[in-house]
């Protein structure tokens, strides 16, 4: 059995140089909160925020914010707040709209940039690519009707041989939201390049967990969300990049009127404006944007690298603890062990999964749950503790030995 216990997790708390950012979360008394993955904890000057928007800027300044609080340049600013997390230059990035609406905007403009070579109608991407990336991709193909289609492969390996130069954009999520794996970005993206493809990266589960550097990967397009390791609150919008020289020629449906180059004149015809605002479409949400902010400081207290660090020592707790722990039970890893390939969650089945993880929720132990039987558990080192990993291990190995789940346990909506 793994010679670890309570007080040596501790240690390793007292030990970890991230563990004072933990106090710049509300996180609730009595909760192990293993769901960062999913939705990011409130970072406390979250509230202050909210209110200064509310109270002031809205309360108060009413229309007169648009340019006294800067609500008008909101998007590129946080945008140039968080490209450093994902190796992007500044006027690169805005933070707009759902990750679902950046990737239509950015399949659109990558379809149209490739519309001069006849042949190329594919668009690849994995069948265990997360939902909506598929959906969207599946809807704008249909839409279009002019041959083009998906190709879905079932396993990283196949992804090579489905590249081709028949394919015109290679559409993937860098760690995959059920298992964790996580792509080789910069390989894949070469080999998408060679065969005259372009690359689009969904960093939904990698930005503010592990380090991304767009440009040394030369990547083509990226979206992501802030709402899960950005902690950018619930549903708070998500990010799209476009790098410098991608900008000219990225063009897409959705021209609303804040991508126009002089949206104020107001004319009848569509002009986009230069750079990275022409990836915004219209008015912004701003007290949900504002919210992103809170998260984004955060970041500016570390580094990437110590935060990677501190991801993979939770991880390699985690399922080491399981495994040693709860050996007797059925429980399968399906997140890679090796480093190079795991993002920051550990995966694993179990026949009743979403039971088990019912009961570790009713106990104040809050991971998630996908099909197919799969319990997912998020590590965000701003605030995830080593005894955290420790509690959370011995409560699932409490649940399991004495079969303290209920195999009726109701779906809710959200699992």
């Amino acid at each position: 059995m793994l010679n670890i216990d309570r007080h040596t997790a501790l240690q390793m708390d007292r030990e970890d140089p991230l563990a004072p950012l933990r106090q710049q979360f509300s996180l609730p008394d009595a909760v192990i909160y293993l769901d960062g993955n999913s939705l990011g904890a409130m970072p406390k000057t979250a509230m202050l925020r909210a209110q200064q928007v509310i109270n002031q800027e809205w309360g108060t300044d009413l229309i007169k914010s648009w340019n006294k609080a800067g609500w008008f340049d909101l998007p590129s600013r946080l945008g140039n707040l968080l490209a450093p997390l994902i190796g992007a230059k500044a006027d690169e990035v805005v933070v707009t709209d759902s990750t679902s609406i950046n990737l239509f905007k950015a399949i659109a403009a990558a379809l149209q940039m490739q519309a001069q070579h006849a042949q190329r109608k594919v668009i690849v991407t994995e069948r265990s690519n997360f939902p909506t990336d598929i959906y969207m991709a599946e809807g704008l193909t249909r839409w279009l009707d002019k041959g083009y289609r998906l190709h879905l492969v079932d396993t990283p390996e196949e992804l090579n041989r489905a590249i081709n130069n028949e394919t015109a954009l290679v559409m993937l999520t860098h760690v995959n939201y059920r298992t964790g794996y996580l792509h080789d970005m910069t390989a894949i993206t070469a080999h998408a390049h060679s065969q005259g493809a372009l690359a689009l990266w969904d960093l939904a589960h990698s930005a503010g967990a592990v380090p991304v550097d767009l440009h040394h990967a030369k990547a083509d397009f990226a979206v992501g969300c802030t709402y899960k390791y950005l902690n950018g609150g619930p549903g708070a919008p998500a990010f799209i990049w476009v790098p410098q020289h991608h900008q000219a020629a990225f063009n897409h449906p959705l021209t609303g009127w804040w991508g126009h180059a002089n949206p104020f004149a107001m004319q009848p015809g569509f002009a986009a404006t230069a750079g990275i605002r022409r990836a915004l479409c219209g008015t912004q949400p701003i007290v949900s944007l504002a919210m992103v902010e809170s998260g984004l400081q955060v970041f500016a207290q570390t580094t990437m690298n110590a935060i990677r660090k501190k991801s993979l020592a939770l991880t390699d707790l985690f399922i080491a603890l399981v495994e040693s722990r709860c050996q007797q039970h059925p429980l399968q890893l399906v997140t890679p062990r090796q480093h190079a390939q795991r993002g920051s969650q550990a995966s694993f089945t179990h026949p009743h999964a979403y039971s088990v993880m019912q009961a570790l929720i009713e106990r104040g132990i809050i991971g998630d749950y996908r099909e197919p039987a799969i319990m997912r558990f998020g590590f965000t080192p701003l605030y995830t503790q080593f005894v955290d990993v420790w509690d959370a291990v011995e409560g699932l190995r409490e649940i399991l030995d004495h079969q303290a789940y209920s195999l009726n346990a109701e779906r809710n909506a959200v699992t």
